[in-house]
């Protein structure tokens, strides 16, 4: 697919077929979120793939809140037959950067105007859903509830110095109802691109 229809058929899709999703793609998507950029090249991400079904139950159990069940936003979500967690590392960067060739040895955070880790993570993450788009597959990027972090680390026995910074959940399109907040509108680049001033 050309690199113009990829970008302008990418959106979230919220409900799945539950196929299997071929290895090989899974393994394209996660090879390529590989080569995202990261400052310094401190690749400071880790990526937890759930792709058997005891594992995706597993997650959904530890990441719904309580009560909540499947509701009508997660319902179609839990047919995916593939979740990867892209995860940041801060201390990844700060160790990077107290290198010599750096030589922030201090390890000051306030020398980051913005949280790189979780940026760099995040390109990682809009790879994967490029290249799932690319394959003609459907993927929504979605947030764990911060209350709930705590019970996906525990179940899945995430590090305390990674964070999850969302969830890919990936797989083939079923008939899907479209977000309602795209009523809003793209906005315009006269809207958002500021030359040479604001």
């Amino acid at each position: 697919m050309d690199f113009a229809d990829v970008v302008r058929r990418r959106r979230m899709v919220r409900n799945f077929d539950p196929r299997p999703v071929d290895p090989v793609v899974v393994e394209r998507v996660l090879d390529n979120a590989l080569h995202a950029p990261s400052a310094g090249f401190s690749q400071g991400w880790g990526f937890l793939v759930l792709d058997q079904p005891a594992d995706v139950q597993r997650f959904w159990a530890a990441t719904t809140p309580e009560g909540a069940g499947a509701d009508s936003w997660s319902r179609g979500l839990r047919r995916a037959p593939v979740l990867i967690v892209p995860l940041s590392c801060k201390r990844a960067y700060l160790d990077r950067y107290a290198e010599p060739d750096k030589g922030w040895t201090d390890r000051d955070e306030s020398r980051w105007p913005v949280p790189y880790w979780d940026i760099d993570t995040g390109m990682a993450a809009l790879l994967m859903l490029l290249t799932v788009t690319d394959e003609g597959l459907g993927a929504c990027f979605f947030g764990i509830p911060p209350e709930r972090i705590p019970a996906f680390r525990r179940e899945f026995g995430v590090p305390e110095d990674h964070l999850p910074i969302g969830v890919v959940a990936l797989g083939h399109r079923a008939p899907d109802r479209r977000s309602p907040s795209l009523r809003r509108g793209r906005r315009g680049t006269d809207e958002v691109v500021h030359r040479g001033r604001w």
